[in-house]
């Protein structure tokens, strides 16, 4: 850097050498400010899927204690307890898929945003639209898992009984 400020100051002695960089500086100070953005986004982005999954926990289990009644008939007359665990999770990856189909569709068009960062994300990049379905995809049903994992539980005379 020496160097450089010899050389603009032997070649023009009124030029004012304030503040000399070299070019990867340049790059790494014009990207500090876009990776963090993109961090915080993430960030954001992690605490969204957990609210969400507290939030669709929150339905299966009032869902389950609303049909406890149905859960003990359907134990009484013979279902399985694979049975009404298939059937509770089964009605929370109804609302995952829909969910996922929403934000696969709302995503698709802010992809062209992602395009402009320099972060690698190519718009409408397969491989991360998969890859975050699969995660929200299973957080979801780790999240509808331990209502139906309740419901399996029930004594199907204490739920005959219950209300």
């Amino acid at each position: 850097m020496l160097e450089v400020r010899r050389a603009i100051a032997g070649s023009d002695k009124n030029l004012p050498v304030d503040k000399v960089t070299t070019l990867d500086e340049l790059v790494e100070q014009s990207l500090n400010e876009t990776t963090l953005i993109a961090g915080l986004a993430s960030l954001f982005g992690v605490l969204a899927m957990l609210l969400a999954s507290v939030g669709l926990y929150g339905v299966m289990s009032y869902a389950v204690a609303r049909r406890t009644n149905e859960i003990g008939v359907r134990m009484a007359l013979g279902a399985r307890r694979s049975d009404v665990l298939g059937l509770v999770v089964r009605q929370g990856f109804k609302l995952t898929l829909a969910g996922v189909a929403i934000g696969i569709g709302a995503a698709v068009p802010l992809a062209r945003f992602l395009a402009s960062l320099p972060i690698g994300v190519k718009p409408a990049d397969p491989l991360t639209f998969i890859v975050v379905s699969l995660i929200l995809t299973a957080v979801a049903l780790v999240a509808c898992y331990i209502p139906a994992r309740r419901a399996t539980k029930v004594d199907p005379m204490v739920a005959l009984r219950y209300e």
